[in-house]
């Protein structure tokens, strides 16, 4: 999915670093989020996803740099930036000893929604995470995509147009995880601006745009045609053979290979040029006494991109559409 057209900036980082100690948890993170559009966070855990958010949410102070979320500073006014988001934590969040409509109720006082509009916005939440007739049910019995979904509807009972949604799907099965992002689609269309973290990359698709983060690092940013396009620097190859440890090891050394992976049983192969690949290296594997069984050229997908940025060391950012 490419971005969207061009508009106003609802989230801003500029060289966002945030240090505990020695130890630097975000380094120099720079991105914006425009009205309407859907920005994923990919990165292994650890990586320094939650923190920015927590940053951007007013819960946590910046070491340096400046972020502002609709239009305001969040190091000198958080209480207003809260005001105008919704957020949802990578642990579940809601009371698992109240009913679905009591959680529903505690959450409309937390974030003020006034009395005449509550029993509305709480029938559109109840009607959007699949839990109608459920309203007495205690959250503690619901099934993990519906408290997720819950979740989803007790942070956007406000109407916030800023989402921050913290590895929300995190635990959930894929039929879940699906109708989840639907959900987002959903917001999204309606102008809401989100951010979501996630370390599933097969998620990454259903983004306008990508932030590829580890250790800290804004190692890409752009759409996930344009990371797939452009990041990698070469093309790809399949390789399944029958000593996939072996060819791991002897193809880097092969001409024209820049770099090998391993997904599952078989090889991603990153080389100069696929058509004197699909040549020269079953002759090479041949003649180190490995049978090459299959080989062919394939699309990249984002976890090919993001493991050659991490393998290579690289910082760096595409350029956006």
């Amino acid at each position: 999915m490419e971005a969207r057209a061009a508009a106003a900036p609802q989230v801003v980082a500029e060289d966002l670093t945030k240090r505990f100690g020695s130890f630097t948890a975000v380094d120099g993170i720079s991105f914006r989020i425009a009205r309407g559009e859907i920005m994923g966070f990919l990165g292994p855990n650890g990586a320094g996803k939650s923190t920015t958010i927590r940053i951007l949410c007013g819960l946590l102070r910046p070491s340096g740099g400046r972020a502002f979320v609709a239009g305001i500073d969040v190091a000198r006014d958080p209480e207003r930036v809260r005001e105008r988001i919704g957020y949802m934590s990578q642990k579940f969040s809601l009371y698992n000893d109240l009913s679905v409509a009591e959680n529903l109720r505690f959450f409309g006082g937390v974030y003020r929604v006034p009395r005449a509009e509550l029993a509305e916005r709480m029938r559109f939440v109840v009607h959007m995470a699949g839990l109608d007739g459920r309203e007495d049910a205690l959250v503690a019995t619901l099934a993990g995509g519906w408290k997720q979904r819950l979740a989803l509807g007790c942070a956007i009972l406000h109407r916030p147009p800023i989402l921050f949604l913290d590895e929300p799907t995190s635990g959930v099965d894929p039929a879940s995880r699906r109708r989840f992002w639907d959900l987002i689609h959903g917001l999204a269309e309606g102008g809401v601006s989100v951010l979501v973290s996630t370390h599933y990359m097969d998620e990454a698709s259903y983004c306008n745009e990508i932030a590829l983060i580890n250790q800290g690092r804004l190692i890409a940013l752009g759409s996930p045609g344009k990371l797939k396009r452009s990041a990698l620097g070469g093309e790809l190859l399949l390789v399944e053979c029958d000593k996939v440890g072996a060819a791991l090891e002897l193809l880097p050394q092969a001409p024209g290979v820049l770099d090998v992976a391993a997904f599952g049983n078989a090889l991603h192969v990153l080389v100069e040029s696929a058509e004197r690949g699909l040549v020269e290296l079953p002759r090479y594997l041949d003649a180190k006494g490995i049978d090459c069984r299959n080989i062919a050229r394939i699309d990249p997908t984002l976890e090919d991109v993001f493991v050659r940025l991490v393998a290579g060391g690289t910082r760096g950012e595409a350029p956006r559409p």
